[in-house]
């Protein structure tokens, strides 16, 4: 477990010193970005309203598209884009299958266990 903990502290001083840095890298990127703001404001300025428009038609096109496959039930192929229709997932009460194995132990012949997984979480300092 010790050597656990120390990799961690490794891990937590290389983030420290990674978010130095991006903060360093961002002053200095916002410095060099300042002598060319306007140009880029006036670019933005010119294709965003094209841009969004775009954006909102590919939106509906998107949500048509979603809402007659999910009704065909099949998936569709274009030239360019296909969409794969999958049906619903299928879930099971874990509790109640768990309470309804201790009374029929033989149900859980079909339990699979998954491989265990890992989380890396920022500790909360008080």
């Amino acid at each position: 477990m010790d050597d656990i903990v120390a990799r961690l502290e490794e891990l937590a001083e290389l983030r420290a010193a990674e978010a130095v840095t991006r903060e360093d890298y961002e002053a200095r990127r916002a410095e060099v970005l300042r002598a060319v703001q306007a140009e880029l404001d006036a670019l933005a300025a010119e294709y965003e309203p094209l841009l969004g428009v775009a954006a909102e038609r590919q939106q509906a096109l998107e949500a048509e598209i979603r809402a007659a496959v999910a009704e065909a039930g099949a998936s569709v192929k274009g030239s360019r884009l296909q969409a794969v229709y999958a049906r619903g997932r299928t879930s099971w009460d874990t509790r109640g299958l768990e309470r309804y194995a201790q009374e029929h132990p033989e149900v859980n012949d079909f339990r699979r266990q998954g491989a265990p997984t890992v989380s890396l979480r920022v500790v909360k300092q008080d």
